[in-house]
């Protein structure tokens, strides 16, 4: 080995052999991961992306709940507002004109057919009846003395004394003075009759409903009362209530049940509890053509006096209904320009508009009686929005939200498993949020 030449500088390598190379692959390895990790960003805001695209898809689809009909009741219950009146009632007008002297009769008094209920004080009647009674008498001394005097020249018929004219002249006065007799006789009957109307009377049995005179009120036979009120009116009201008319406004649709043996249930607003039992008496038969009803008549019993004209009262009918007839909520049904519609789902889920016939309005339900089917399944509470071929998803509704059939309350969720979403409407949507397999977060 030859000396080293001066000049020449000698180098030290600090590195270990084998350092380099460890560098480099460390270098290597940071960079696969960073790559690998833009990779995956780029990826999972892919799969975030495709999975709200799909939750949008998704919920573009309407949600729906599924009915099906069901069988008419066998017993239609219909309530109805009813209006009491009394078996008889009637106005009591004054027919002689005078001074109200006395009442004996209030309000609510019970009365006998023949009662006093007030005296009337009449002075210029009593004047007239006392002059009708003198005219009698005058036209009976008259014909007194043309029937003495026809009688006497009857006597001398035949002879040269008197004429036979004037002996039919005197025969026809007494004639005429007899019919004056009856005339005034027949006078003095109508002055009697209205002297008997100074005495106010109860014309059947009954309370007395109303007084509407009091003494030294002025009273006159063109309609009772004008003395402080400006206008006639009734001096009484007497009503007979050992039973009571009921009148109701059936509807034209339940007109087919109103017929002889008909029964009803009255209760009062003060006293629901109390139940009483009204009997069908007539119809108008005959449909009001301002309120499409008919007028029927009830009768119950009001041995107590309980019930009281005037009376609104809730009369609830029971009647026979079709079982075989199908029903819907109303809220199933759709007005459109086709007709009466309804939205069933068919088996590839989409929506079928099926035009239906009606039958009677049960209230909250009404009978279909034609275009439907018993294993038809119908969407409850469709939007009017809905179209022929339209996509639809059925849901579970919440408990009680479908009328028609309710569900039983959902059962909680197992341990991690997703609790449903509900949306702005209250039905249940399964799948609340994105599935790990669309690649979103749980």
């Amino acid at each position: 080995m030859s000396p080293p030449k001066p000049g020449d500088e000698t180098r030290f390598d600090t590195q270990p052999a084998g350092a380099g190379k460890g560098g480099r692959r460390a270098l290597v390895v940071l960079a696969v991961a960073a790559v690998l990790s833009a990779a995956y960003g780029i990826w999972s805001r892919d799969a975030a992306v495709a999975a709200l695209a799909r939750r949008a898809d998704d919920s573009a689809i309407p949600r729906v709940q599924i009915i099906t009909p069901g069988a008419g009741p066998a017993r239609r219950n219909l309530t109805l507002p009813g209006e009491l009146n009394a078996w008889f009632e009637a106005p009591i007008y004054a027919q002689v004109a005078g001074y109200v002297k006395t009442w004996d009769k209030d309000y609510g008094a019970p009365v006998k057919g023949g009662d006093l209920l007030a005296t009337i004080d009449t002075p210029a009647l009593d004047a007239e009846y006392n002059a009708a009674k003198a005219n009698l008498d005058v036209a009976q001394a008259r014909y007194k003395l043309a029937a003495v005097t026809a009688k006497r020249w009857q006597s001398l018929t035949g002879t040269q004394a008197v004429s036979q004219q004037d002996v039919d002249v005197r025969t026809a006065d007494a004639t005429v003075q007899k019919a004056q007799v009856e005339a005034a006789n027949q006078n003095l009957a109508r002055y009697a009759a209205q002297e008997a109307f100074k005495n106010v009377r109860a014309p059947f049995d009954g309370v007395v409903t109303s007084r509407r005179t009091d003494v030294g009120d002025y009273v006159n036979a063109a309609g009772g009362d004008v003395g402080s009120r400006g206008s006639a009116s009734e001096l009484f009201s007497v009503a007979d209530i050992h039973a009571m008319r009921v009148f109701v406004s059936v509807p034209q649709d339940y007109a087919g049940v109103i017929k002889p043996g008909l029964t009803a249930t009255l209760t009062l607003p003060q006293d629901p509890d109390h139940k009483f039992e009204a009997k069908f008496l007539t119809s108008a038969n005959a449909v009001g053509t301002q309120t499409r009803t008919v007028t029927t008549e009830f009768t119950v019993d009001n041995p107590t006096h309980e019930l009281w004209p005037g009376n609104y009262v809730s009369v609830h009918l029971s009647v026979p209904g079709d079982p075989n007839i199908l029903v819907l909520p109303e809220q199933a049904l759709l007005f459109r320009a086709q007709g009466m519609q309804v939205a069933l789902l068919d088996g590839q889920g989409r929506v079928h508009l099926q035009n239906v016939t009606l039958g009677l309005n049960l209230g909250n339900s009404v009978q279909i009686t034609g275009g439907l089917k018993k294993t038809d399944r119908v969407i409850n509470n469709p939007s009017a929005g809905l179209l022929e071929g339209q996509e639809v998803k059925p849901v579970t509704p919440v408990a009680g939200y479908a009328e028609a059939a309710p569900p039983s309350a959902p059962k909680p969720p197992a341990s991690g498993a997703r609790e449903p979403s509900r949306s702005a409407s209250g039905i249940v949507e399964p799948g609340g949020g994105p599935s790990p397999e669309d690649g979103g977060n749980p």
